[in-house]
């Protein structure tokens, strides 16, 4: 199965643009961070509130937004726990940031290379030996598995739509497994020629890990991460389907016979088969951390930190590179990184210079759609005027 991956980043920034006096520009080959503009303002609070107004409703049960910067900061919460007892919702709730993972396993790769376990030039092939088949004849490097220009192809999941994926949402697909279905398949295209966003890489990034180090992706990944964060309410749950913690339930609108609409509770769910690539559970506050900290140097040093800033050369139109991604909006460039898992829609993002940030957690109606969500737009669009 080809996981859809509709790029929230990307998408809802073009549209806080075109809510606003200017035209969304395309994209533009990042820029130094010394081209970075200061912000001299704050955030829309009015926008802001607005926007968490729209939840409960329709398109969200619940929202959480951080935006931060040198200039101002925001907080706000909206919503419900749950839809059944109606309580407000938790504004410190744990949460599924599904692809935000990839931040955390771009930088944990990003810190063996600096303590010279991993080198970003090597083919994978050398660091997994057996993993391959013969059809992948050309070298693979690691950098190329973090900025999805590696060629391998998606790995099958556990089912092709939602009512498939949520009838298996309590069984075990291992990464080995998910990793086995996509080399059966052979490369896509030769290694370094396009950029491809997909969750096999990352997957592979976590085998190589534990490869290298002896140690689980977990503990290495709060070793060399989490931990120097300071994210303490981060973790990753493996098989078990719970959110351990105080949270906000997740839930996915299911179209019913007869034209009515169920919002069906997603909250509980293995995502085992995500894994390094998705599989991390978080607050606003630690992702919050995990941002400042990384782009601060805190985390990788230079200079592995510039892979994060830095896209494949030769492709004028890649917009990601190791972890995150980039999209110029007027004359600021914000790199951030957004996820997704079945109830449940995440963001973090900001200027290079951390003038401005944005994170949010929002319990999306229908988080895996590729269809435009009203409430990250508009959070989006207010926190960053």
């Amino acid at each position: 199965m080809r996981v859809r991956t509709s790029s929230v980043l990307a998408a809802s920034l073009v549209l806080a643009l075109s809510a606003g006096p200017l035209a969304a520009p395309a994209f533009a080959a990042p820029p130094t961070a010394s081209a970075a503009t200061h912000r001299s303002h704050g955030p829309d609070a009015d926008a802001l509130r607005a926007a968490l107004a729209m939840v409960p409703g329709e398109h969200a049960t619940a929202a959480l937004v951080r935006v931060g910067g040198t200039d101002s900061g925001w907080r706000g919460s909206a919503g419900v726990r749950d839809l059944a007892g109606g309580r407000p919702a938790h504004p410190n709730a744990l949460f599924r940031a599904g692809s935000v993972t990839k931040v955390v396993t771009a930088a944990t790769v990003l810190r063996l290379a600096a303590g010279g376990d991993v080198d970003l030039d090597a083919a994978v092939q050398d660091y997994l030996p057996g993993l391959f088949t013969a059809e992948f004849d050309k070298p693979i490097s690691v950098r190329q598995l973090l900025n999805h220009t590696s060629g391998i192809q998606a790995g099958d999941g556990l089912g092709d739509d939602f009512a498939e994926l949520y009838a298996h949402r309590f069984d075990t697909r291992t990464p080995r497994e998910e990793v086995a279905s996509a080399i059966a398949k052979g490369p896509e295209f030769d290694p370094g020629d396009q950029q491809d966003y997909l969750n096999i890489n990352y997957t592979i990034l976590g085998l190589l890990i534990e490869k290298v180090t002896g140690r689980s992706y977990a503990a290495e990944a709060t070793r060399l991460v989490l931990r120097p964060a300071g994210m303490r309410h981060t973790y990753f749950p493996g098989t078990d389907p719970r959110v351990r913690g105080p949270h906000n339930r997740g839930y996915q609108a299911v179209e019913r016979p007869g034209g009515t609409t169920e919002l069906l509770d997603v909250t509980e769910w293995n995502q085992a088969d995500r894994w390094a690539a998705g599989d991390m559970i978080s607050t606003t506050a630690d992702l919050e951390r995990l941002l400042t900290s990384l782009f601060r140097g805190h985390i990788v040093p230079e200079p592995q930190l510039e892979e994060m800033f830095t896209t494949p050369a030769g492709l004028p139109d890649a917009t990601r590179s190791a972890g995150l991604e980039y999209k110029k909006v007027g004359d600021q460039v914000f790199w951030g990184k957004s996820g997704s898992r079945y109830g449940y829609s995440a963001l973090i993002g900001g200027t290079r210079d951390l003038s401005r940030t944005l994170v949010y957690s929002v319990n999306s109606t229908d988080a895996k759609s590729a269809e435009a969500n009203p409430v990250l737009d508009a959070i989006t669009a207010a926190a960053l005027k």
